[in-house]
């Protein structure tokens, strides 16, 4: 109801001339600074009080206390509301490829941030939207000195929560190949999806899927070795990175990449032709 009544007043003064205007700016300018040195006042004789700091402190939880409070500039913006408003400086840039992030935590120094959405790139442009973020946060918050990407994925059933650049605006054509919790951070597994052998591995919040198939001689690398993000051809040595695919033996060469998806709590595929 109050909040209805300033709003019908705002538009009523609206239609007012500018020295109509510019008074009752000025009275209510003067109310509010009337109004914000009382609370100053009431607060100082209280707070010494026993008890009375932790009672005060519970009152500011009160919504309307506490934005009154915010408007004369007794309680300061939230640390969290602070690093939450420089992510909304760099939203627009992040939508624009498909993507989005989320505050999960902010304390002593520190904020985790959570992707979400699809990011349209490579591995790289997801560390540029990662550095801007950061830049953001830190330009506009210089409290916080340490800035985490955040494990686990955010929204419900239902939210696509990361596209590889692979397939990222393909709408059709996806199987579910595993469950998320299912696939551990790090850890790679051979599914088969449509008759078709594959690599699935989980990094973070993204998973890459390439063909269970060495790009020396095509043979499957069931038995090769997984360790630091690579696997080793069982047959004649070759090493990949499940990361990007690319060949550290013989640059020249790849795994084959099919598209891939996080949709709620399922990963998905598109295989390639």
């Amino acid at each position: 109801m109050l909040l209805r009544d300033l709003s019908a007043l705002e538009e009523l003064s609206a239609t007012w001339g500018e020295a109509e205007q510019n008074g009752a700016q000025a009275r209510a300018e003067a109310v509010d600074a009337l109004n914000a040195e009382a609370f100053r006042r009431l607060i100082r004789s209280l707070r010494d009080v026993p008890g009375m700091s932790a009672a005060l402190r519970a009152a500011a939880g009160d919504e309307i206390v506490y934005a009154v409070l915010r408007r004369h500039g007794i309680l300061k913006a939230s640390l969290f509301e602070r690093v939450n408003a420089a992510l909304d400086s760099v939203r627009p840039m992040l939508a624009s490829h498909g993507g989005d992030a989320e505050l999960v935590a902010v304390e002593a120094g520190r904020a985790e941030v959570r992707f979400l959405g699809a990011c349209d790139g490579c591995p790289a442009s997801a560390l540029t939207f990662y550095a801007g973020v950061k830049k953001a946060i830190q330009a506009q918050v210089p409290e916080i000195t340490e800035i985490k990407q955040a494990k686990g994925l955010g929204g419900g059933a239902g939210t696509t929560h990361f596209v590889s650049p692979f397939a990222a605006y393909k709408t059709d054509g996806w199987t579910v190949a595993a469950d998320l919790a299912d696939l551990a951070d790090g850890a790679t597994r051979i599914e088969d999806i449509e008759g078709r052998s594959v690599l699935l591995s989980r990094f973070g919040d993204r998973v890459t899927c390439f063909a269970n198939s060495c790009a020396h001689m095509g043979m499957a690398m069931d038995g090769g070795e997984i360790a630091g993000g690579l696997i080793t051809c069982p047959y004649h040595g070759f090493q990949y990175s499940l990361e990007t695919g690319e060949c550290l033996t013989a640059p020249e060469v790849q795994l084959q990449p099919h598209g891939v998806r996080v949709v709620g709590d399922k990963v998905e595929v598109r295989l390639t032709e």
